[in-house]
Order: structure tokens, then sequence, then C-alpha cells
């Protein structure tokens, strides 16, 4: 528990300086803006719908943020709106064809920190390098071996114009695994979802803003990472030294003897 709030308490931090407001956003959501924000009938077996109700629980905190100014037209002096999003996210992961299923790395519900960003279609290109300079900055800070990876067209979906990946190693494993994804979703999003802006008072609208989301840090998969890197002889677990003040001065995990 402490560590998984350490991780959230320090990402957040991180992105507030940065100058990200912070949004807890809604649990639930209803059919038509999650229609707007994803392709929901590639992953509606993924969600969870509340019987007899029009609404699902939420599968990351970028969907509630995305459709946060649905049908709204926003002034381009307001352009780019930054958040970071902190929440917890329920999936079924009925996609993962028995993967990883045992263990914290991929679960029906974990907790994670997001970045998420409307802005003017000619800045997204820029902004998107920017939301993944923020995530190596945080798996910098927590000294961690990762690699950056440029997703093929054939496996972003929908969604995403452009996608990164940042893989950790995993020595366990023997392998890289993913533990961020940062997306530039350019209009795709805005366009379903009626997010237009304007550039002066009493002018139409210019057009669509782009969307862009990339996780900070989703804390299981980031702990799994921490245990394997920085694991010793006698089983114990040194915490990263970033995370030490979130954890009341902790500075490794033992083992019970």
């Amino acid at each position: 528990v402490l560590l998984d709030m350490a991780l959230m308490n320090f990402a957040l931090e991180e992105m507030i300086k940065k100058g990200y407001t912070p949004i807890e956003p809604p649990f639930l959501m209803r059919r038509k803006p999650y229609e707007g924000v994803i392709a929901l009938s590639d992953f509606e077996n993924d969600l969870y719908k509340i019987d007899g109700e029009d609404l699902y629980l939420i599968a990351t905190s970028e969907h509630p943020m995305a459709a946060m100014f649905m049908d709204e037209v926003l002034k381009a002096e307001d352009l780019p709106i930054k958040f970071v999003g902190i929440s917890t996210n329920f999936r079924k992961e009925a996609g993962a064809h028995g993967r990883d299923t045992r263990g914290i790395f991929r679960t029906h519900q974990f907790n994670k920190v997001e970045q998420f960003v409307f802005c003017k279609p000619e800045d997204s290109w820029k902004i998107h390098e920017e939301l993944l300079k923020n995530a190596e900055e945080l798996v910098q800070k927590l000294g961690l071996p990762y690699r950056v990876v440029n997703v093929c067209t054939g496996d972003i979906g929908k969604v995403a114009a452009k996608k990164y990946d940042i893989e950790a190693w995993m020595p366990a494993q023997n392998a890289y695994r993913e533990i961020i994804s940062c997306s530039n979703c350019t209009d795709y999003q805005a366009r379903r979802l009626n997010i237009r802006y304007r550039e002066r008072e009493g002018e139409p609208p210019k057009g669509f803003v782009h969307t862009l989301n990339s996780t900070a840090l989703a804390t299981g998969r980031t702990i799994v990472a921490i245990l394997e890197n920085y694991q010793q002889e006698d089983g114990s677990v040194v915490v990263p030294e970033v995370l030490r003040k979130y954890m009341m001065g902790i500075e490794k995990i033992s083992p019970k003897k």
C-alpha cells in the first residue's frame, strides 16, 4: 500500500510542478461520451458495465478527462489545457488471452496517474514529445532501466495517430515489458466529442482541438519493475530514493522472517 501510494504521490507532485492541473475524475461514464473517446465496439468487452444502467466503470482517467469539454468551444488563449488525472481503473482484460493472469502486472483493478492535454492542432506533435519526456523523467528518477518503442501503425488501434511505449527491463522475465503508453490522438476524439476552439471571442469556431494522453505512472506494473530491479540477495527490496519521503522514510522492504 505504501509503495503504491508513494508512486502516485510522486508522479502527481512531479506533474503539478510542471504546470499540470490535478484532476480526480468520476469512476463512471455514460455510453455516449465513451463512444466519443474510444472505438467502443473494439473495446467494450474490456469494460465493466453497470447492469440496468447506462454506465461503465472507467478503464483509465484519460477517458473522463477527454470528455470533460464535450460539445464545448474552447478559447485559443486557454490552450494548451494540461491535466494530470489520478484514479483507480477497471478492466476485464478480456483480450489478454490468459497472459499475466498471476501477480500484479495485469489486473482488473489498478491505480494510475495520467497526463492529458487539449491543444491547437499545430502544437500536438511538439506536446507529444513533451509528454514522452515527462514520463521518461519519472522512470529515470526511479532508476529503472527502460527503452522507448515507437509503436508500429498496425499495433496502435484506431484512436491514436502516433504512439510511444516505455518498456522497463524485468530481470525475472528476461524481457522489456510495457509500463507506459503515450499517444497523440490528433482530432479523433475531439471530432467525435465535438470539442472545438475559436481564436477570438465572437468569431466562429476555427476547428477541432487535438487531444493527447500518456501514462505518468501505473502503480502495479511499476511496482513489479521496482521489485525485480531493486531486490537484494537476502530477498529485501531497496526503496528508490525519490519515493522514501512518501513512505515515512522507509529505505528497505524486508521479507517476514
